[in-house]
């Protein structure tokens, strides 16, 4: 089943003069398509059969990870923030804008967003893409993640107001000083809701000699808060070390806490440096404002309060974190007074 984030202010759009915003997340792309003024989110994966037929994509790759037999291949194309397999990321855009186009072959425009802390090669791996993925694509214009992500959030990001913007996703944090249309300081972390996963899954097995899969703990730390909130445990499902035998096991939420304390020192630790890079005048400002936190693994426990005892500062959450990024591509797209925030680098 397909996600879908609304947009304001839906709007009657001719598909030949179509436009996209896309955000390429390492779990999930979320579209931004501008005929129906929505963002469809679907996770970013591939089932690859016997090396070259692809078998399925989004969703439904998704359903058999962790399931499927040798001859499939199933794979995140994007690691760390950046597109680490290029040629399964254009095949699955250009499955992605294909369902959305619902088959019609016209030309459109490209808004992509993508990391600012990277190398100069992976920032134009974003734009050639798109570039060579076999869309029609009649214009290519590129967005710095942070900045949607601020648009995203209803924030003022035109003036020069210091703006902290933390996106937490599943494979990195993405900490950012925003002020006058631009950004300050930006440092990626290789710290998400993957290691979130990862550090359940250890601490599982270490304290119940259980091995589970990476979409059990995924579950369990999705519904960490509802279980706190209950007074209930974790159930989980997966393979007795000792025995070897499939087993159920219910797990206090307090051993799920403190599997993830380690993961969020190490973000409020990187959000701490940030700060005190920061010019005192901006600093200042954040202080009034508050930090703004936002991205898929971004609710995940206590992350928020953390994060606010650590740096001493409110922590204005996204009403929508999976899709703020491609939220503000969808203000870009939309508004005139926001589209010098997108360039295009083809000759760069």
């Amino acid at each position: 089943k397909k996600m879908y984030c609304r947009c304001d202010g839906a709007q009657e759009v001719f598909l030949s003069a179509n436009t996209f915003g896309i955000d390429l997340g390492t779990c999930n792309i979320k579209i931004y398509n501008k005929a129906t003024d929505d963002v469809v989110v679907e996770k970013n994966m591939i089932a690859i059969q016997n090396k070259t037929t692809i078998f399925a994509y989004g969703n439904a790759a998704y359903e058999m990870y962790e399931k499927a037999p040798a001859p499939i291949k199933i794979s995140y194309p994007l690691s760390n923030g950046v597109i680490a397999d290029i040629d399964n990321m254009q095949a699955l855009v250009k499955l992605f804008v294909n369902d959305q186009m619902k088959g019609l072959s016209k030309p459109v425009d490209f808004y992509v967003a993508r990391p600012y802390d990277v190398t100069d090669v992976e920032k134009r791996a974003f734009y050639d893409l798109i570039r060579e993925s076999g869309l029609k694509a009649r214009k290519i214009m590129v967005v710095e993640k942070s900045i949607a992500d601020g648009l995203g959030l209803d924030v003022d990001i035109m003036n020069s107001q210091g703006v902290l913007v933390v996106n937490v996703g599943y494979d990195t944090t993405e900490i950012s000083i925003l002020s006058l249309r631009g950004i300050v300081i930006s440092k990626l972390i290789k710290v998400g809701g993957k290691k979130f996963d990862d550090s359940i899954r250890s601490i599982i097995r270490k304290e119940y000699a259980l091995m589970i899969g990476s979409k059990t703990a995924e579950n369990v730390k999705i519904s960490l808060k509802d279980l706190e909130k209950a007074g209930k445990n974790a159930v989980v499902y997966g393979r007795d070390i000792v025995t070897g035998l499939p087993v159920e096991r219910e797990i206090p939420t307090d051993i799920i806490d403190k599997a993830l304390i380690e993961n969020f020192d190490t973000i409020l630790d990187n959000i701490r440096a940030t700060l005190e890079r920061t010019p005192p005048e901006l600093a200042a400002d954040i202080y009034k404002h508050g930090l703004y936190l936002t991205g898929g693994a971004s609710q995940i426990g206590h992350l928020a309060q953390k994060l606010s005892n650590g740096v001493g500062l409110n922590v204005n959450l996204a009403e929508n974190p999976t899709c703020s990024v491609a939220l503000g591509l969808a203000k870009i797209i939309k508004e005139d007074q926001y589209k010098s925030l997108a360039y295009d680098i083809g000759n760069e």
